[in-house]
């Protein structure tokens, strides 16, 4: 792997963690957060930590977006329920 191959990939999670911090939609961090934990794991296989990669992928871009989306789909429609009870 080369410097030029990191340095991208490095970029490319710096700008999404940015995206994450600075986005008004909560959906569009969510997903901002799954892209980095994505090239985390990416990051992960190119150096040969293979399980590291695949728990990284498994839980930080899976299961954590999974659960993050269902939470704010959760408040959304709780919200939504005491908005139409006033």
């Amino acid at each position: 792997m080369t410097l030029i191959q990191v340095g991208i990939i490095l970029f490319l999670l710096l700008v999404c963690a940015a995206f994450a911090v600075f986005s008004k939609s909560l959906m569009q961090s969510v997903v901002a957060l799954g892209a980095c934990s994505f090239l985390a794991a990416l990051f992960f296989f190119l150096y040969q930590a293979n399980i590291a990669a695949i728990f990284e992928l498994s839980v930080g871009a899976g299961l954590m977006s999974v659960l993050m989306i269902i939470a704010i789909s959760l408040v959304h429609s709780i919200r939504d329920q005491k908005g139409s009870r006033q």
